[in-house]
């Protein structure tokens, strides 16, 4: 197989990283996602990683606690996940580096632009935590506005499910799959596949973005591959 890209940037949730239990990090999901990246980073793939926290803390969990401080919660456990990744890829000898928008420099590295493009002259793969650093602001919108900053030639989304639909498949068996949606759609039409500011910010810097299944046989390769699978958001 052949990469369609030269540099992309893929979010993982921190959800898919629990797999079937639901909370912490489930060991054949990151050997599965891991074996995934070493294939495609032999194929000269530049590899940026952004991955969420909610498999440790999610909002504010149904507390009445101060949003910011709970941002700030949520933070934390994205580096939590980053950490687990970048063992289990060095662990297959692929030097890896954490950066992270809050400074935390006994255990990563703060997050810069030029060392991270640095990085990917050396071979590295880059896992960008903490999201932007910014309370109200998603790990969604973090991806894209990496993805923006590093030229990325693609925003991989990585779900729970295979693409982007009209409504909710598990509540509703007849909702629609879309192939192709354009980021006005996202916005117009109120579709929760990623946060408004996130499609804006791909829009305005014409970066597209494919959403698919993680849970799909070889998927993300698949997706670096350009094959046809879930639902490409485009400015066409």
């Amino acid at each position: 197989m052949k990469p369609k890209y030269k540099r992309v940037l893929l979010k993982l949730s921190g959800e898919a990283l629990a797999g079937d239990q639901k909370f912490g990090l489930n060991e054949d999901v990151i050997a599965m996602v891991v074996d995934q990246l070493v294939k495609v980073h032999e194929m000269g793939v530049e590899i940026a990683l952004v991955i969420g926290g909610g498999n440790f803390w999610r909002g504010r969990q149904g507390t009445n606690m101060d949003r910011a401080t709970a941002d700030h919660m949520g933070m934390l456990a994205t580096v939590i996940n980053s950490l687990a990744m970048m063992d289990a890829i060095e662990k297959k000898g692929i030097p890896t580096r954490v950066q992270t928008a809050l400074n935390m420099i006994s255990v990563a590295e703060p997050y810069v632009l030029r060392k991270a493009l640095h990085h990917f002259e050396k071979g590295r793969i880059v896992i960008m935590a903490c999201g932007t650093g910014n309370p109200y602001c998603s790990t969604d919108t973090a991806a894209a506005q990496r993805a923006c900053e590093i030229n990325a030639d693609v925003l991989l989304m990585a779900k729970n499910i295979d693409g982007i639909y009209d409504s909710d498949p598990n509540v509703n068996p007849n909702a629609k799959k879309y192939d192709r949606l354009t980021f006005g759609d996202i916005v117009n039409k109120g579709l929760k596949a990623m946060d408004a500011t996130a499609a804006t910010m791909c829009m305005e810097n014409n970066v597209p973005v494919l959403a698919f299944a993680l849970n799909e046989k070889d998927s993300i390769i698949r997706a670096v591959c350009g094959e046809k699978l879930g639902t490409l958001i485009s400015n066409e």
